[in-house]
This record gives C-alpha cells, structure tokens and sequence, in this order.
C-alpha cells in the first residue's frame, strides 16, 4: 500500500473514532444550540430549530443523555442552549447539573422551542435560531453531525469555541476520502499497518465501548436485551458477543451519561463494530495487536459498506456494522481474504432489509439480530457455503453487492424512510 492510500485509512479511521454522549442526533441538536446560544452571548428567550426528517425521526423516541429521562428535540435544544459546552462537540452535555434538567424542563413547558420540518434539507440537517434582546443567532450543521456550514450573529458570520462555518463553494466538488476504501485496502491495511498508528485509537473504542456494554448488563436499561440474551446462554460465544453489544446500545438509546466511540456517525455502530470482536478475541486468547488490527479492519468495512448507503436513511446502520464486526471475528478466527470478502456479502444480503425506525430501545434487538447474522455469515464463508453472484443483490463481485445493497438503502428505500416518518409524526393513519 503506498504512503497516501495508508494515511488515507489512518484518517478515517481518526475521524470516524470520536467519542459521543449519547445517541448522536439529539446531541447534535444539543451541539447547534450551544453554538447559537454562544454566537448570541446570551440565553435565548425563544428557539426555533428546523430539522430534517431523519433527524426527527432518531430524536423522537430516544432519551436525551444526562436530561433525567427527557426525550424529544425540544428537550435535547434547551438543555443545549442551557448548559451545553459548546467546545465539547459530540459531548456537549457532559456537563449538565440538575439545575440545568430541572430548568430545562420547565423551559421546555413553556414552550419556548419551536421545532419544524425542513423540506428537501439534507438527510443530516440542523438549523438552530436563537432569540434574545432583540438579537438573531443561527447555527446550522449539515451532512455530518459535527459540520457547521452557518454561524452567524445578525447575520454576521462569528467564530465559537475556535469554530467557523466551513462555506461551502458550490463550483468545487470535494470526493469524500472514503470513496477510495474497497475491501481489498481494507484488509491489506489492517493486516499490516503500523499499530503504533492505530493502537491508540482503536484501543479507546474498545475500553470506552466496553464500558457503557459492563453498564447495560449491570443495570436495568431499555428492553434489556443483552440481559436477556444472557440469562440463559451465557457459555455461548455467538451470544456472548451478541449480548455485549446489545447491552451498550441498551443503555446508551435509554439515557446512560456515559460516552461511547462512534463509527459512521453512530455510537451503536461503534459499539457494534467493536464489542462482538472483543468477545471473540477473548474466546480464541489473541494478543492485544491482534485485537486492534481486527477492530480496525471491522471499522473501515463499516465504514465502507455505509458510504454508498448514506448518513441517515431507512437502512439500519446495524446492517453495515455488523458486516465490519464479522469481517472482524473472521479475521481472528484465521479467515482468508476471500472468506472475509464472502462474509460481508453473506451478511449484507442477509439482513440488508431491516428498516431504521429512529433510535429507541428495539435498536439493541436488531443490533443483536444483525449481529447474529454476521456470524452465521462468517460460519458460511468458513465453511465456503456462502450466496452465489446472481441470487437476488450478489453481485459479481463482492463490491458490486456492496453497491447493490447501498443503492437499495439510498435509493429504493427513500419513500420507505418518508413512509415511516409520516407514522411516526402521525401525518399518515394506518
């Protein structure tokens, strides 16, 4: 691999690694109304946040980290604008008090945030508008969670906490670095890269992910999945590894105040892609570098699998993270490159139809589901009883049913992802 497609991977992967309080799209709420609270220099005597429909849609049913059970934009914009630490990004409410939720709910009572649709936004789209002394400030992010494209203060454009709106030019196309990923990089990187390049990183995923998993199977959160998946077959690696990550998204999607490390955006794909492969790893005793090359190589799949689906859409990210998790466990148990490309696809067109309904509690139940079928995946590609080219989406190559399935989730399911946001607003009887 030569030196600019390695440091390419690196990248990504420093990018995609971050840590997050919380389900990432309420925080983003969070996140732009703390710019514009501080772009204003004031609270804010009246919001208005417009958001896209998958924003709403993952916001809705999922509670605010650290609110004291609060769910709902408004909630995740007020405790922003409240209490938000602005330079803390993706952990904005880390620091929130009880002062903070007490006020924040009866602010939120009051009915001093306004929430719209934005219609023909971006998948991942927020604009915060705050109000106070006769002052406007807007913060709005776009296409990523942490992407500020407007910050202005009466419609002068302002820096917060060293940050700028990142203007756009629409004469100059930027190619997304992940769009040089395939299966091929992947797994010549993670099987030689330097850990001294990555060790840190992945390692931080794992330790802070496994965390918030040890927090699920402690407590009661949520369904409590990955407590169920346990009470009977705890001596079985395939739901051992099921429940570790069930049980992380049991008490992140449920209000757990503690952080995760994300991938493609999302703290249960981070803490899908790496917790199955950890209980793997401490099933067949591999080394700690080991380890980490199998974490990396499960997060640049996820990585990979997700960018021809998209940031947000009808396609659960679980999908895409479980193929980087098999693609993991497959290494550790001596996979050839052929048995981890066949393990991505038997995963992919397996599972590829599991509808994205918001974050809530069921998402550790397809977390658990879509991980399972990583494993059988990885089974039938150990065995080389995997899907042939020409069933259904396999395509002629294993990039070639990555696009197919990506297209489906970006494409075909498009008015599915409208469909279930209309139910869910209740703009559609069923």
């Amino acid at each position: 691999m030569d030196a600019s497609a390695y440091a390419n991977h690196v990248a990504i992967l420093r990018e995609e690694l971050v840590r997050a309080l919380g389900c990432t799209e309420p925080i983003a709420v969070a996140y732009a109304s703390a710019l514009a609270r501080a772009a204003l220099g004031t609270m804010p005597e009246r919001l208005w946040v417009a958001c896209s429909g998958n924003i709403i849609k993952n916001v809705k049913s999922v509670t605010v980290p650290n609110s004291g059970g609060m769910r709902g934009v408004e909630a995740a914009a007020v405790l922003g604008a409240l209490g938000g630490d602005e330079t803390r990004a993706l952990e904005v409410l880390e620091a929130i008090d009880e002062t903070d939720r007490t006020r924040a709910a009866r602010l939120v009572a009051t009915g001093i945030c306004t929430v719209e649709l934005a219609e023909s936004a971006p998948k991942l789209y927020v604009r915060v508008r705050a109000t106070a002394h006769g002052h406007v400030a807007v913060a709005r992010l776009e296409g990523r969670h942490t992407n500020v494209t407007e910050l202005t203060c009466d419609g002068t454009p302002v820096s917060v906490a060293g940050v700028t709106a990142a203007a756009a030019d629409p004469t100059t196309t930027v190619e997304d670095p992940r769009a040089a990923l395939s299966l091929a990089s992947i797994w010549e990187f993670a099987r030689t890269a330097d850990l001294a390049d990555i060790d840190g990183i992945v390692s931080a995923q794992i330790s802070t992910n496994k965390a918030i998993s040890d927090e699920g199977l402690r407590g009661r959160w949520g369904a409590n999945i990955g407590r169920t998946l346990l009470a009977s077959r705890a001596n079985d690696i395939t739901c051992r590894a099921r429940a570790s990550a069930a049980a992380g998204s049991d008490a992140r999607m449920s209000g757990c105040a503690m952080p995760v490390v994300i991938c493609c955006g999302s703290g249960n794909q981070g803490i899908t892609c790496s917790l199955p492969v950890l209980e793997y790893a401490h099933e067949l005793w591999v080394g700690h570098g080991d380890l980490v090359r199998a974490v990396a190589l499960s997060d640049l799949t996820a990585v990979h699998v997700k960018y021809y689906v998209g940031e947000l859409s009808a396609f659960c990210g679980a999908v895409s993270a479980s193929c980087g998790a098999g693609a993991g466990i497959c290494m550790l148990r001596g996979g050839s490159f052929e048995q981890f490309e066949a393990t991505v696809v038997n995963t992919l067109v397996n599972v590829g139809g599991i509808v994205c309904d918001g974050a809530k509690p069921s998402c550790a139940a397809k977390i658990s589901a879509a991980v399972d079928a990583a494993i059988l995946g990885c089974d039938q590609a150990l065995s080389g009883d995997n899907f042939l080219p020409g069933e259904g989406l396999v395509g002629k190559t294993p990039e070639e049913s990555i696009r197919a399935m990506g297209r489906v989730g970006r494409v075909g399911m498009q008015p599915t992802d409208v469909e279930i946001l209309n139910i869910m607003i209740g703009k559609t009887d069923v």
